[in-house]
């Protein structure tokens, strides 16, 4: 698949991804969600585009181009119900996750499993000792579908990047002590580091 098809291909993924998030309707905030705010859906798209030209040009085969398709498409969904209503739902993580959990097992791949376990238990631990304040269930799911994504030594990499730049942006934003969504910085994250998770 050539760059450029990569990247159309990816665009789409992301844009489909928009379009599933945009099924979800709660009518009422949940408690303790961030303020609801609207995705940036062109830099969505445009960024699901890069990621698909990255990984095209890596020496990613045709399987694995659609398996981190389907994950940007779950990424853009993700990323577009948690900025509106806080929430990451189970079919955007879950769904991706029990995929790469067939394939493990097809190719009988055990440390794909420990991938996915390694950042989900310290994610697990601050969701119950915050009580899901501030990171909820949700993104304890998504960390473990980056694991299996990128691999663990990766994902640790970008998870931690990513809760920094979170930081450091509600801090220049003077939202520090406020619940920010937190979601599309772990999805961001995984889908920057997902080109050199195709080199594994």
């Amino acid at each position: 698949m050539g760059i450029i098809l990569g990247a159309l291909f990816f665009g789409l993924a992301g844009y489909v991804g928009v379009l599933l998030a945009g099924t979800i309707r709660i009518d009422e905030p949940l408690d303790g969600a961030p303020l609801p705010s609207e995705p940036p859906v062109p830099w969505i798209v445009v960024g699901s585009a890069v990621i698909g030209a990255l990984v095209t040009s890596s020496s990613a085969n045709a399987g694995q181009t659609l398996l981190f398709a389907i994950v940007v498409c779950a990424l853009a969904a993700i990323w577009c119900t948690d900025v509106r209503y806080g929430i990451v739902p189970d079919a955007f993580t879950l769904g991706p996750l029990a995929l790469f959990f067939l394939i493990a097992v097809v190719q009988q791949n055990p440390v794909l499993f420990a991938s996915a376990a390694v950042p989900f238990i310290p994610f697990a631990i601050t969701a119950m000792i915050s009580k899901g304040r501030g990171m909820g269930w949700g993104d304890v799911k998504l960390a473990a579908l980056g694991g299996a994504v990128l691999g663990a030594p990766l994902a640790l990499i970008a998870f931690s990047a990513s809760c920094l730049i979170a930081v450091l942006y509600a801090y220049a934003r003077g939202r520090h002590g406020q619940v920010i969504a937190f979601a599309p910085y772990l999805a961001g994250g995984i889908a920057i580091a997902m080109p050199l998770g195709a080199l594994r």
